[in-house]
């Protein structure tokens, strides 16, 4: 039984005890949106975003997550700007991907990228993923992750470094403006949606900060200013 049928038998077997059936009608869903289009977002910032403060205040907070920025002018830079960060970081020259990313020019700058899932295996882990991602938040400088058939949850989870693609355009000023696009573009949240905020990390030892507990150990962010 998968993952998404154990979670709609549930969801059905606690709408049958409210006496409704097992899939909401098209007027409870226009209820439910209506209501949301209605009620304002709870509290945020005083002070409004404009384009360019949104991809400064993602850059900023997300440095300050101790994730690593640089922005390029578009897609076509990307594996100059990844084959920098690998070299500069002593990461060697192999990473997986994302399909979307498969025709990139990665051999022109000494890459070996495979348009896969990361390998599993302890024996030989992939140690850098690339990914693309659904948006970005400018107040916190977080990556919105949703999975799907091409864009695998484990590709920003497993490999020990994550490298992002961000486009500018997707780079919105709150968490609420994300959920938002994931209503008028997905029209419900996939299998898994993450949040990341720069590195992986714990304090549950002595208090004291270690990073990679639960995920990567490097979160390295490319902002594309034109898609």
């Amino acid at each position: 039984m998968s993952l998404t049928n154990s979670r709609e038998k549930v969801l059905a077997r606690v709408r049958a005890s409210l006496g409704r059936g097992p899939q909401p009608s098209a007027r409870e869903r226009a209820g439910a949106r209506a209501y949301m289009d209605e009620h304002p977002a709870g509290p945020q910032p005083a002070a409004a975003f404009d384009r360019a403060d949104q991809i400064a205040g993602f850059e900023t907070q997300s440095l300050k997550l101790s994730a690593s920025v640089v922005r390029v002018p578009g897609v076509d830079q990307v594996p100059e700007a990844v084959a920098r960060y690998l070299n500069l970081e002593g990461l060697g020259n192999r990473a997986v991907t994302w399909p979307r990313y498969a025709g990139l020019n990665w051999a022109a700058h000494g890459l070996q990228v495979e348009a896969r899932a990361p390998n599993r295996s302890l024996d030989a882990p992939d140690m850098v993923g690339i990914t693309g991602c659904f948006a970005a938040i400018a107040e916190t400088g977080t990556l919105a992750m949703a999975s799907g058939p091409d864009s695998p949850a484990s590709m920003n989870l497993l490999p020990e470094t994550h490298v992002a693609i961000v486009p500018a355009s997707r780079i919105v000023p709150h968490m609420e403006d994300v959920f938002a696009l994931v209503r008028d573009e997905l029209g419900q949240l996939p299998r898994a949606f993450n949040f990341i905020s720069g590195p992986s990390r714990t304090a549950d030892i002595e208090q004291t900060i270690v990073l990679g507990a639960h995920g990567p150990y490097r979160v390295h962010i490319i902002i594309l200013e034109r898609d």
